[in-house]
């Protein structure tokens, strides 16, 4: 098995991509709208990515958050608010914005679990600050520490409680980046002490299944290297300080944010420390080059993958979609 994520062309698998895809054995796979047709059709993709490995537990993962980052769109899937949205509702009620939060988490594992992906990019743990590039914004749970960490937990455990393992992200924290990593390399300028507010949300669910890095450099770390490729920032500041042992896997590789080839950013990540390295775009040239450029996957990492996946594809609670937005909703109400 390679530590790798890969992406698909299209909605359904080429002959290319089968060929490919057993030979080289990704650990798992990422969907984006192009994949996404309809429920029979997405899910005929996902049961043949299980039958190409023959494994039930295999990571399929999808950035399905709400708002304005959603593969999954209407008319087919209901629309989902963002996440600001929560963090809104808990100025008013915090319990009954943790509990909405958790029944949304529900509705969106309900739509994965449906179609069978097990792996949700979901929540961002990024605490929001003032004059921060707008990539964040309304995607973020608040800018209070403690209030992220609770709403965070309540979106983990909502999935979960779908069959979907939840991923934390942008580790250490995407919250102070003045500019949009998916163009340009964001520097984080801030001290030891100013960081531990971002780190806390971290800290409070070190014990997540799956976590996810930060194109950021935080020059009170590492002033050289982004998070992705820092081994400092992976081990010191993540493994130790945060105390995070669950599987990590680097942000997208394709984002303007990191410099040099493709191949050579997958042995990067994982040489630094990420257990597994993210390939989203499906270019073949690309993957190729990946499949030789990275080792098989430790026993370590691949401990983590088979610790994190065990929790994926449990069979949720027989409460219709239409229901579960219901409560979610009932509960936003309490802001008018």
């Amino acid at each position: 098995m390679k530590p790798v994520i890969f992406g698909l062309a299209g909605e359904s698998l080429s002959a290319e991509e089968s060929a490919f895809f057993c030979e080289a054995e990704p650990a798992g796979y990422i969907l984006f709208k192009r994949n996404c047709g309809n429920k029979a059709q997405l899910r005929a993709l996902t049961d043949d990515l299980r039958a190409l490995h023959g494994r039930d537990d295999l990571l399929i993962m999808i950035d399905q958050e709400g708002g304005r980052v959603a593969r999954m769109q209407p008319p087919v899937w209901p629309a989902l608010p963002p996440a600001q949205m929560f963090d809104t509702l808990y100025d008013h009620a915090p319990s009954t914005a943790m509990m909405a939060a958790r029944w949304n988490a529900r509705a969106i594992a309900h739509m994965l679990h449906e179609c069978g992906i097990t792996v949700d990019a979901l929540p961002l743990l990024d605490v929001r600050q003032a004059g921060a590039s707008d990539i964040m914004g309304d995607r973020t749970l608040g800018a209070e520490p403690m209030r992220v960490a609770a709403l965070g937990r309540a979106v983990i455990g909502g999935l979960a409680q779908g069959g979907v393992v939840g991923i934390v992200k942008h580790m250490p924290g995407h919250g102070r980046a003045s500019v949009d990593s998916h163009h340009h390399l964001p520097t984080v300028l801030a001290n030891e002490e100013a960081l531990e507010s971002d780190l806390e949300p971290f800290i409070r669910l070190r014990n997540a299944p799956m976590g996810m890095t930060a194109h950021i450099i935080y020059t009170a770390w590492d002033a050289e290297r982004p998070a992705s490729l820092s081994p400092i920032v992976i081990e010191r500041i993540i493994r130790q300080r945060i105390a995070f042992d669950g599987l990590l896997m680097s942000d997208d590789l394709d984002m303007k944010a990191l410099e040099g080839n493709i191949p050579s950013l997958a042995a990067g990540v994982v040489a630094a420390g990420c257990d597994l390295a993210l390939n989203c775009w499906a270019r073949m040239e690309d993957m190729l080059g990946i499949a030789d450029a990275l080792p098989d996957i430790s026993d370590v990492s691949r401990a983590r993958l088979d610790r994190a996946m065990a929790g994926a594809g449990r069979v949720p609670d027989d409460i219709p979609l239409e229901a579960l937005l219901a409560e979610r909703d009932a509960l936003l109400a309490v802001m008018a």
